[in-house]
């Protein structure tokens, strides 16, 4: 009875002891609910995570990550095998394998690269032209979110969105140079040109302290907006691809031979894959399955549908057939050029940038390059660099505070950058202005990187196959393989 009493009383006494000791371990009902609808509005949290009554919802949103693991998978969909299909299609039969190759080739490059430094010199502090070296090997990149671009999302699913944009970047550049250059210049190519054009200007418009982050850099000195990569992954990459095909030099039999597709089979799968893989890089820009993706969704749709069509149209038009090619190459271009402005402007204004992406890289493609005389192989300055800088400049015409409240004067200004460093108030007035100096600095850094690399390389290991190797093709002479048996 004795031993039965005791434990009466112990049990008894500990809850008032446990009270006593810890008046609350639990954070109340508002921080609760406060959290929760941060979460859902893709919001700041509501509770203090760093006290002791921080709120349950202490990681991630399951949501949000979800959306951006799915995101993040369309957009290596988009190299592997959108991006490869693309290319490969359009090149002749000989040198099919050779595009797959060096797809394949820089992705394993570029996360190599990235997992060594890329990850931090772009997306951690450091000056406004380059970040440091915290997240270097991915130290510390780990489920809990870095809350300077993200609340909800765990870090590491962003790195490794990131990554699918700092992969497909550079592989766009091979359209120009298909058919005659080295497997070996292009990844030693692709390497230098990472540290030098890509992280640089992916931490300058995109990096939390970037120089051109008008968005979140409340001291940006240049109040530029980049949604998902018009300057940063298309001018980069169209203009670097002018440089270099350039350094090359034209193909044999440029202009006296036929060099047509092999197969529009392949391109036009390729072009489909890539359409459906764009929403990840598109929508999957708002870092979130909010209100914002929703729009980017939309006006990514609405402007890829109508710049197809419009291409396909001036060839009917203009030369009496609609080519499966320009319904392929006008949906490219359409995807190009909403690319900067997705996330920012309304439905009519990616119609009207829709029919701007049918026009002008239309006559990029078709008059530009024969006028000039360059030898871009699968158009990738046209598409690229013309339509990467159409859809920059268009988009500080068209994007409105009304589609994304990160652009609005009405938010408190210590809650938005945007007000801070004045963009909120140039929006539907000057911000073409500042569009217009992003466009400038992103060409000559592209342009001026890209010639240096490309001369170094050419002295170091030389750009450009053998002739022999040219006239039979390199699937069989740099890779040992065929893409087709005929025999």
């Amino acid at each position: 009875m004795r031993v039965i009493f005791l434990i009466g009383i112990i049990a008894f006494v500990s809850p008032l002891h446990a009270q006593t000791a810890s008046p609350s371990v639990s954070p109340s009902l508002e921080q609760r609910v406060a959290d929760l609808e941060a979460y859902v509005n893709n919001s700041g949290r509501g509770a203090d995570t760093s006290s002791s009554m921080a709120s349950n919802i202490g990681g991630p949103g399951p949501g949000h990550n979800a959306w951006m693991m799915t995101c993040a998978a369309l957009v290596l969909f988009m190299t592997l095998p959108g991006l490869a299909l693309f290319y490969g299609g359009l090149v002749r039969a000989k040198n099919v394998l050779s595009v797959l190759a060096q797809c394949l080739g820089i992705a394993g490059l570029v996360t190599i690269l990235w997992w060594a430094a890329g990850y931090s010199l772009v997306f951690s502090h450091g000056s406004p032209f380059m970040g440091g070296l915290k997240f270097a090997f991915l130290h510390g990149v780990d489920a809990r979110p870095n809350t300077d671009y993200s609340y909800w999302v765990s870090q590491n699913v962003f790195a490794m969105y990131q990554l699918m944009f700092a992969i497909i970047t550079p592989a766009l550049i091979i359209g120009a140079v298909a058919e005659r250059m080295k497997f070996a210049a292009v990844l030693v190519f692709v390497g230098a040109w990472m540290f030098a054009v890509y992280f640089p200007i992916a931490h300058m418009v995109w990096g939390i302290d970037g120089w051109m982050n008008g968005v979140w850099n409340p001291a940006a000195k240049i109040t530029a907006i980049d949604f998902a990569g018009g300057t940063v992954v298309h001018m980069t990459s169209g203009w670097s691809a002018l440089v270099l095909c350039i350094l090359l030099g034209h193909r044999l039999g440029f202009r006296k031979e036929i060099m047509a597709p092999h197969s529009m089979v392949l391109c036009m799968v390729g072009t489909g894959l890539l359409w459906v893989g764009w929403y990840g890089f598109n929508a999957g820009s708002a870092l979130a399955a909010d209100g914002i993706a929703a729009n980017a969704f939309m006006t990514t749709t609405l402007a890829t549908a109508v710049a197809s069509f419009t291409w396909a149209m001036l060839e009917y038009a203009l030369r009496g057939k609609p080519s499966v090619l320009g319904f392929c190459s006008g949906a490219v271009a359409g995807l190009v050029v909403i690319t900067p402005a997705c996330g920012y402007v309304a439905p009519t204004g990616a119609v009207i940038i829709g029919v701007a992406a049918g026009i002008v890289p239309f006559f990029a493609c078709t008059k530009l390059k024969s006028w000039l005389g360059y030898d871009d192989a699968l158009d990738t300055f046209g598409i690229h660099a013309v339509g990467g800088t159409l859809g920059a400049f268009l988009t500080g015409v068209f994007a409105t505070a009304a589609v994304n409240p990160n652009l609005s004067v009405t938010l408190p200004g210590s809650l938005n950058p945007a007000t801070q460093n004045g963009l909120a108030r140039i929006v539907g007035h000057t911000l073409w202005i500042e569009q217009l100096k992003a466009i400038v600095i992103t060409i000559l850094l592209a342009v001026i990187g890209s010639a240096i690399i490309g001369a170094i390389v050419r002295g170091a290991i030389g750009l450009r196959i053998a002739p022999e190797i040219e006239r039979q093709g390199l699937d069989i002479n740099q890779h040992g393989e065929e893409g087709y048996i005929t025999s």
